[in-house]
């Protein structure tokens, strides 16, 4: 593993994101993930046996994408060490999603500047897990705003820090904890057993993350408006209100974004009909229109950049 390969891996992201028509190893973890699930669930009955169900599938599934990472690195090496590079290079690019995650926010902002809020609302859903059938334009511009700071550690800055930590299989491995997480890590009573361990697993491996993340951003608003005040104002909030959120990690990076935006992040959230109300982040000095989010986004972008140029440093200084 190189700084050169890392540099290569994320201008891909930068510059395609995640094209539809590349067969992306997340959207084949998640149909696995959901096999296993039915599997599962058809053979195990009683809350001790969903537990031991969970801590399986937990450990399982990454570790399947580990090894099955780290075997076709493997064979592309022993048909050619530049085939392994191309394959290594490929492989970490998948891992990374802040194109992807910029190109589907900006469309809810262009939806929202058009005036078509439902189409704002079908935008956004593609991004968050809340119910969007009823946002209003505000509550569209904080879902979007949330979802940005969250996957500015979760599908940017822990990509890369693992990564730079371990290659693709690592990133891969972290990939199938964060999609468990997302697909059975929930409180519902359907996954409250079975996900118990995906959920603790994924606050395990984006505990540093969010926090690196969190400092990031807050670094990133003295960058967009060459102001000590601006970093200052997200420090402070970050201190004040990045352990409120009931996630151990969500509430570092969104009460940096907050802080940064000088806006109030949090409130009450629908999913599937199920009212959930979260702390406020932030002070609402501003207002929450669409603008706010290509400016979460323009912090998102300075964070990331900052990380990979951390992380292809600390390679190349490893190499010497």
């Amino acid at each position: 593993m190189t700084a050169g390969t890392l540099i290569f891996a994320c201008l891909l992201d930068a510059l395609l994101g995640d094209p539809r028509w590349f067969p992306h190893p997340v959207r084949l973890m998640g149909r696995a993930i959901s096999w296993f699930e039915k599997g599962i669930r058809s053979a195990v009955h009683g809350v001790f046996a969903e537990y031991a169900a969970g801590v399986m599938l937990a450990v399982g599934v990454p570790a399947t994408a580990f090894f099955a990472t780290w075997g076709v690195l493997v064979l592309a090496g022993e048909v050619h060490p530049f085939l392994e590079v191309v394959v290594w290079i490929i492989l970490a690019w998948t891992t990374l999603a802040a194109r992807d995650l910029a190109d589907h926010a900006l469309s809810v902002q262009r939806a929202l500047e058009a005036g078509a809020l439902d189409q704002a609302r079908d935008a956004v859903a593609r991004i968050v897990g809340r119910d969007t059938a009823d946002l209003s334009e505000p509550e569209i511009v904080r879902a979007a705003t949330e979802t940005i700071a969250e996957s500015t550690s979760d599908g940017c800055v822990a990509p890369l820090f693992y990564l730079t930590l371990g290659g693709p299989p690592l990133a891969m491995a972290f990939k199938a904890v964060s999609t468990l997480d997302s697909m059975v890590g929930h409180r519902d009573p359907e996954h409250r057993h079975l996900g118990w361990a995906s959920a603790r697993l994924d606050d395990a491996v984006n505990w540093l993350p969010a926090r690196v993340s969190a400092w990031l951003l807050v670094g990133a608003a003295g960058f967009t408006t060459v102001s000590l005040r601006s970093i200052k104002d997200a420090c402070s909030i970050l201190l004040r209100d990045g352990h409120k959120h009931p996630s151990p990690n969500s509430g570092w990076p969104e009460a940096a974004m907050a802080g940064a935006l000088h806006i109030q992040l949090g409130g009450t959230n629908l999913y599937q009909g199920r009212r959930e109300v979260r702390p406020h982040l932030g002070d609402p000095v501003l207002p929450l229109q669409p603008g706010i989010i290509s400016q979460a986004l323009r912090l998102m972008w300075i964070a990331v950049f900052v990380a990979a140029s951390l992380a292809v440093g600390w390679l190349a200084l490893w190499a010497r």
